[in-house]
């Protein structure tokens, strides 16, 4: 049974599920449905607890130990186990299997990992604990989803609820949980009786939010104008490179020109996304972008990002950054003849 981690706190309220797996790239909401488990089975008698990391040296035999030992002072066990790659591999999955036909109701198994595919949730050993357990996707949250789950961190960590508070956090710290609720917690010592004054914070905070060129690139494709003069904002504040930008949009800009003249000629993209290294998760955004730019469009992309890579080497160019943003937004696309790039005058 899937779960979020919105409903985690009141499904455990009901029922303690044999099994549970916790997959995502979101690591907060990772740490905080552990820590939920961990309260949750040790309220049930699972007082032993065995915590287990499945790399290249792990023996699964060390899970059947674990789930079959007994103490003398610990009748149930709990047991967590880390998946690096959520991948348990061919004797992994026999394991498991056997794990659940047992239906042991004294031992309790809590696996995580990074974001899983279907491939894996498709699976005969990942269904088999799904059926008796709970499945919690951790994935990062933005818009709506964001402010929520800061409405809900406020008021855990003793502030007043203030939806000023949740919209200056949602865009101070976008893309990074972790800080968000470190920095919440710093303000309860701030303001003790938990009345937050917004205008105040941005001269105590440190702004936190981690964006990357590979989130710029993802942006880009999916057409998002608005994300992607965000995303530029961020990278230059933190001071990226302009080069590594270009370089980013070039790759990209490769990317879908090479599927795009495949389409024109009638060939299966289904040959091309391995050898592009497109993996299953990012074929939607490249489909996004081939549904949006033309080979026209794709030219006069092709033609700014040399006249930028000529101007960056020459040191001809005083504000990169607006020529990027003038780039990415092309990708979106937006009409920006009217707007030339006059290097000469820059």
């Amino acid at each position: 049974m899937q779960v979020y981690p919105n409903r985690l706190e009141s499904t455990l309220n009901n029922a303690l599920p044999c099994f549970a797996m916790i997959f995502g790239d979101e690591p907060q909401q990772k740490l905080d449905a552990i820590a939920s488990l961990r309260t949750k089975a040790l309220q049930h008698g699972f007082d032993e607890r065995h915590t287990l990391v499945a790399d290249s040296q792990f023996e699964w035999s060390q899970l059947i130990e674990a789930s079959q030992s007994m103490s003398l002072f610990a009748s149930r066990q709990y047991i967590e186990l880390e998946l690096p790659t959520g991948k348990p591999g061919a004797e992994g999955s026999k394991t498991l299997l056997e794990i659940a036909a047992q239906n042991n109701p004294d031992v309790m198994l809590t696996l995580h990992g990074p974001k899983v595919d279907k491939s894996v949730t498709n699976s005969k050993w990942f269904k088999a604990l799904d059926q008796q357990g709970i499945y919690i996707p951790c994935y990062p949250l933005e818009g709506d989803r964001l402010k929520a789950w800061l409405n809900e961190q406020i008021q855990l960590v003793g502030l007043q609820p203030n939806p000023q508070l949740a919209a200056f956090f949602s865009d101070f710290f976008e893309g990074n949980l972790l800080a968000a609720k470190q920095e919440l917690q710093k303000l309860l010592l701030l303001y003790p009786d938990g009345q937050v004054d917004v205008s105040q914070i941005d001269k105590v905070l440190v702004e936190q939010s981690r964006f990357n060129v590979f989130q710029l690139a993802d942006v880009i494709l999916s057409g998002d104008a608005q994300k992607t003069v965000k995303l530029l904002n961020r990278l230059e504040a933190e001071g990226i490179e302009p080069n590594i930008i270009l370089w980013a949009l070039v790759k990209e800009w490769r990317t879908v020109s090479t599927l795009s003249l495949a389409l024109q000629h009638n060939q299966p993209l289904d040959k091309l996304w391995g050898s592009l290294r497109i993996w299953q998760n990012r074929k939607g955004l490249y489909q996004d972008a081939l549904r949006r730019l033309d080979m026209t469009q794709l030219n006069a992309i092709q033609e700014k990002l040399s006249h930028l890579d000529r101007a960056l080497k020459q040191s001809a160019i005083a504000r990169p950054y607006v020529e990027l943003c003038h780039l990415c937004l092309m990708f979106i696309p937006m009409q920006l003849e009217a707007l030339p790039l006059d290097y000469a005058t820059s």
